[in-house]
């Protein structure tokens, strides 16, 4: 029976990918807190991981080789600019960088959990490859 890391992944490979977008935008937000006129990005989740999960099915591109992995597509249009939470400062700025911190931290524990979701899954195909829990 092939193993396909595809099916081993599954939607959590088109996860993690939306959530290293998620952590890029935050810290762009960030680092561009004191910057006059910066409008703060956010990421839709749901439609990026639609989108992300379209674009494989749609545009995998050709492997070399069976064992090779896929290249994933990163999706696109699903930034869209924040609503400001907080008051004018006068400068146009609309990042909140306390928002930006929370989110950030959030955004991280929920990458962990997946990332120990996969860890999972490779950990119990390495013991039945193994032949371990016997």
């Amino acid at each position: 029976m092939a193993l396909s890391m595809d099916k081993l992944m599954g939607i959590q490979q088109h996860t993690l990918g939306v959530r290293t977008q998620r952590a890029e935008l935050i810290a762009n937000n960030i680092a561009n807190a004191d910057t006059p006129g910066y409008k703060a990005k956010g990421l839709d989740f749901q439609q990026a991981l639609q989108q992300a999960q379209r674009g494989m099915e749609n545009h995998k591109m050709a492997r070399t080789h069976e064992k090779h992995f896929s290249v994933e597509i990163k999706p696109q249009g699903t930034e869209k600019f924040r609503v400001p939470t907080q008051p004018d400062t006068g400068d146009g700025n609309t990042v909140d960088v306390q928002l930006e911190q929370n989110l950030y931290a959030q955004n991280a524990l929920e990458y962990e959990m997946t990332m120990n979701f996969l860890d999972g899954r490779i950990s119990g195909v390495k013991k039945a490859l193994g032949g371990q829990g016997r």
